[in-house]
């Protein structure tokens, strides 16, 4: 058997890979266990200097990479080298700080000594998805290997090249050879990997389903799971935002690599006081990016990752049409080769639509009109899912009260979009799924926190 690769942008093949048999599989697994024992006995200075080895290659690699993700995903040039900058910051902040999220703990108990010591858990199986193909990697490994854990990583097979790339970058950054190896197998074998007793957690960047489907083989097993599932991040704009801010930042983060992101925002939820001013800004700055080869460096906006994807995401458009929603931009699919897809509002959504109730994993807009604030925030709460939302208003005490108290997802940032940032922890509720990664909530969540208790 074998994986395959193919530019979206052309429909070219890039490359087969020979999936691995199980010996293989077995092999490998057995030499990330032995790996990670002698890791874990090293200090946080030795791993801290492996991993600004690894930060100082990133940024050494960046155009490389860059093109690589363009290749495979259709990822936009500037983009790629954006994605790799933030891999290597993540990389240089777990060096600097794991130590101190990671110190004992001294409890003052009836002990003479009682502390709360972190130590590492083992081998973690990283399961990743194809749309950030190197930061969705590294921030789980960056904590993962500081804390003195092995990786290992099932990635997306349409980006197995990415992955290749980053078990590469570790190997050429003085890690131990076996302490993060990519496996080539496809997902029907993942779980017989999340069985195996060198694998002691799982991370999951994904779909809702492949969420629930890796959550439950875990808990057969009883091993820790940390999910990121999807999202449909509403972003409440209020009769008193600066709408030419907030239709650029929307849009910005809309079409944030190609509309391919859980985090970009979905809905757009509006108050009718400014909804057809909003609507023009929207489609005057949606219309302005540049549709195209992501390997052209005037582009914007590239292909969608896989044609199917793409066709997907057509479907809920001309769904939602269907229902009654109204096209102000693109919803056609482009007659040219590749999985191309317009930027393209949509207005007039509803309950019952594609564009209200599903997440549109694609440069597509979906304005959805509010009465005022209260019935803002309930149509932001009416989802399964809670990654992340954004409010905008002029009165930031006012937008900080609704981002704090009122809206339900992991992250509500106030006059401006949802990203993610190794400073902060990273996650989401509901069907969006569960734990956190990034910052010091993110390093714990794969170590034993261990009670030590001396009489």
């Amino acid at each position: 058997m074998s994986i395959e690769t193919t530019n979206p942008a052309t429909g070219e093949l890039l490359r087969r890979y020979e999936e691995m048999s199980a010996d293989e599989l077995t092999q490998t697994l057995a030499e990330v266990a032995r790996a990670q024992v002698a890791w874990a006995k090293t200090d946080f200075a030795h791993r801290a200097d492996r991993l600004r080895r690894a930060a100082s290659i990133l940024r050494e690699r960046a155009d490389r990479y860059a093109v690589l993700m363009a290749e495979e995903m259709g990822k936009p040039l500037a983009g790629g080298r954006s994605e790799t900058e933030k891999c290597a910051w993540v990389c240089d902040y777990y060096a600097d700080h794991a130590e101190r999220f990671l110190a004992d703990e001294m409890v003052e108990t009836d002990a003479s000594r009682s502390y709360i010591a972190f130590r590492p858990l083992g081998v973690v199986l990283a399961v990743m998805p194809w749309n950030f193909p190197f930061w969705q990697v590294l921030r789980f490994a960056a904590p993962a290997l500081m804390a003195g854990n092995g990786c290992v990583l099932k990635h997306a097979s349409n980006v197995l090249g990415s992955a290749l790339a980053i078990e590469e970058l570790f190997r050429d950054a003085d890690l131990p050879e076996h302490i993060f190896r990519t496996l080539r197998i496809g997902s029907g074998e993942v779980a017989s990997v999340i069985e195996s007793p060198v694998v002691r957690a799982v991370t999951l960047t994904g779909s809702t389903p492949a969420g629930q489907a890796v959550a439950a083989k875990a808990g057969s097993v009883l091993k820790k799971t940390v999910l990121e599932l999807g999202g449909s991040d509403a972003y409440v704009v209020l009769e008193d935002a600066d709408l030419e801010a907030t239709a650029t930042t929307c849009a910005t983060s809309r079409l944030i690599n190609s509309g391919q992101s859980c985090i970009a925002a979905k809905r757009f939820v509006v108050v009718e006081a400014v909804r057809e001013r909003f609507e023009g800004l929207l489609v005057e700055r949606m219309r302005a990016e540049t549709l195209g080869d992501p390997l052209d460096e005037d582009v914007t906006v590239g292909p969608q990752a896989r044609e199917d994807l793409r066709d997907d995401l057509h479907r809920q458009v001309a769904d939602s049409i269907a229902a009654g929603a109204r096209c102000l931009l693109g919803g056609e699919i482009p007659e040219r080769p590749g999985a191309f897809y317009p930027p393209t509002v949509l207005t007039e959504v509803a309950p019952g639509m594609p564009a209200y109730d599903e997440e549109l994993f694609g440069p597509v807009a979906a304005i959805i009109t509010a009465r005022d604030e209260e019935d803002a925030i309930r149509i932001a709460n009416d989802s399964v899912f809670g990654l992340g939302a954004a409010v905008f208003t002029s009165d930031t005490a006012r937008g900080e009260r609704i981002a704090a108290d009122r809206i339900e997802a992991g992250s509500c940032f106030v006059n401006d979009f949802v990203k993610s940032d190794p400073r902060l922890p990273f996650g989401g509720i509901k069907e969006s799924g569960y734990g956190r990664e990034l910052s010091e909530f993110g390093i714990r969540e794969f170590v034993n926190i261990k009670t030590i208790y001396v009489a």
